[in-house]
């Protein structure tokens, strides 16, 4: 939930709906899966908020412990510590978010003693550097987190300080990247600190490569991206733009993992979700617009995968399946109905081991 002092402006729209909707999707299942292997599990709120909106929808605080508390599979988690640290720099929110935590705490009753929640009233930034030092001092390692970072502008969280916060392998984050805001006030006098602070890079190496023709959006999207992989360490960086009313992105939001299944499981919350309200999900393969529908166009897909795959014999379709998922917009799901098609065209040659049938594992592809 993105930070404002000004409770009037805690409305909540369709896209902010969206979001929120994607993370219930995605802790459904992170949260069952980090308890399986490790006995602290740490959900990390950057920009906490009020708590909720004025319409009573639930912000991203009051999400992430109810879904967790309601799991169906809590009782199986029972015996594992939960931490959660809701980061709220804004006085007012900060005791307007503890008194809804409060109040959800007696809607649960009895709440479980292994879910611990804390509201710091204090800048992210700041927040972040103490763990980070403290974990340093006593030379232990951080456990197991989700990074939900959502600010109201750009500022306040450090590439750096991500990089540090979350140098574990099974840290994950979740960030808005306010492009808007960003290509608005990135050559503007007095924002140099900010700016190099969120890429962990000068201003003038953040726009080298941009020639002035290239979309200024487009640029600074894989700017980002590049530098959560490079300097943060994430191995599977997804991005999704916000496309508004106006046909304009207005954010992005950057899924930073080193799993798979990370990926796998984000993809599916994101293909799952309808914005509504005039807005939609999208995101971009070989310059071609992707919009995350229920029956999405999958001819971008079918040509990539002949681009790709051009001249390769007896690729197994589940790699096909893993090159979809973590290469392009596209979910695992999508590759076997272009198979199909394509295999009904004419353009590829299906090698089915006797006995096997559609695209079964042990079936194999080879493209012209």
């Amino acid at each position: 939930m993105a930070s404002d002092a000004d409770p009037s402006k805690w409305n909540c729209p369709a896209h902010t709906k969206a979001k929120h909707e994607m993370l219930r999707r995605y802790l459904d299942g992170w949260y069952p899966i980090l308890s399986k292997w490790n006995g602290r599990i740490l959900f990390l709120d950057g920009f906490a908020g009020r708590g909720r909106y004025n319409d009573g929808s639930e912000g991203s605080p009051l999400i992430a412990l109810r879904r967790l508390v309601e799991h169906r599979f809590f009782p199986q988690m029972a015996h594992r510590e939960f931490l959660f640290y809701f980061v709220e720099a804004n006085r007012d929110n900060a005791a307007a978010l503890q008194h809804e935590i409060n109040q959800l705490k007696v809607e649960l009753a009895p709440w479980p003693a292994t879910v611990k929640a804390h509201v710091l009233n204090e800048k992210f930034d700041v927040t972040a550097n103490a763990i980070i030092s403290r974990l340093r001092e006593q030379k232990q390692t951080l456990a197991p987190t989700f990074a939900f970072v959502d600010p109201f502008g750009y500022s306040g969280m450090p590439l750096e300080l991500l990089a540090g916060l979350l140098d574990y392998p099974r840290s994950e984050v979740f960030v808005n990247f306010m492009v808007g805001h960003v290509m608005r006030f990135i050559e503007r006098d007095g924002q140099e600190a900010a700016m190099r602070g969120l890429f962990g890079m000068d201003v003038r190496d953040v726009l080298d490569g941009w020639d002035g023709r290239r979309d200024r959006v487009e640029h600074l999207r894989s700017v980002y991206g590049r530098q959560l992989q490079t300097r943060a360490g994430f191995d599977h960086v997804q991005s999704f733009a916000m496309i508004n009313a106006t046909g304009n992105v207005g954010y992005y939001l950057f899924h930073g993992t080193r799993h798979r299944v990370g990926v796998q499981r984000m993809k599916a919350a994101m293909w799952a979700v309808d914005p509504g309200g005039g807005f939609t999900f999208s995101d971009r393969l070989a310059g071609e617009d992707v919009l995350f529908a229920l029956e999405p166009d999958l001819s971008p897909l079918r040509q990539e995968l002949l681009r790709y795959y051009a001249g390769q014999k007896r690729i197994a379709v589940e790699d096909i399946e893993w090159y979809t998922l973590l290469h392009t917009p596209y979910r695992e799901t999508h590759v076997r109905p272009v198979l199909r098609q394509l295999e009904s065209d004419g353009c590829i040659v299906v090698n089915r081991p006797p006995g096997k049938r559609q695209f079964a594992d042990g079936v194999t592809i080879s493209f012209p």
